[in-house]
């Protein structure tokens, strides 16, 4: 919502001399908004389940890092270039709060990342835990020999 806001705030400048800041601003704010709104509407409708292939935790990882660091980048060129408009300024204070909001989503997803890479290898350590006690026949009293 504050990709959103920031990006009509951005529109609704008419006039600007260097105009490579709202430019770049104006990217981030459209390709942030555009691809995190694809990833919730995947997450929300499933769909990510029918594609097991992409770690979908790290996709979002990767997406929230990225938005944080542009998001960061074009607010302080914007913040550099300004003209003092009012669209402007209020263009730089949603951008700042958008990179907030990116920079807790990156943080959560890095935990939740960390957690299932975590569960995974225990997962796998279980397994072969398991298929190595299964090949020890000796050690094992409830299996008798056919052959005694």
């Amino acid at each position: 919502v504050l990709a959103l806001i920031a990006f009509i705030c951005i529109e609704t400048i008419m006039e600007c001399s260097p105009c490579e800041g709202l430019y770049f601003f104006e990217f981030v704010s459209c390709s942030a908004l555009v691809v995190t709104g694809v990833l919730l509407l995947m997450f929300s409708l499933n769909l990510h389940t029918r594609i097991p292939q992409i770690n979908w935790n790290l996709t979002d990882l990767v997406n929230t890092g990225l938005s944080t660091f542009f998001f960061f980048i074009a607010s302080v060129v914007l913040a550099a270039l300004n003209h003092k408009t009012g669209a402007e300024i209020a263009a730089v204070i949603f951008g700042f709060l958008a990179m907030a909001v990116y920079a807790v989503n990156t943080y959560l997803a890095i935990k939740k990342w960390r957690m299932n890479r975590q569960q995974n290898s225990r997962q796998t350590s279980d397994y072969i835990r398991a298929r190595t006690e299964s090949r020890e026949v000796d050690h094992r009293p409830e299996i008798q020999r056919l052959d005694a």
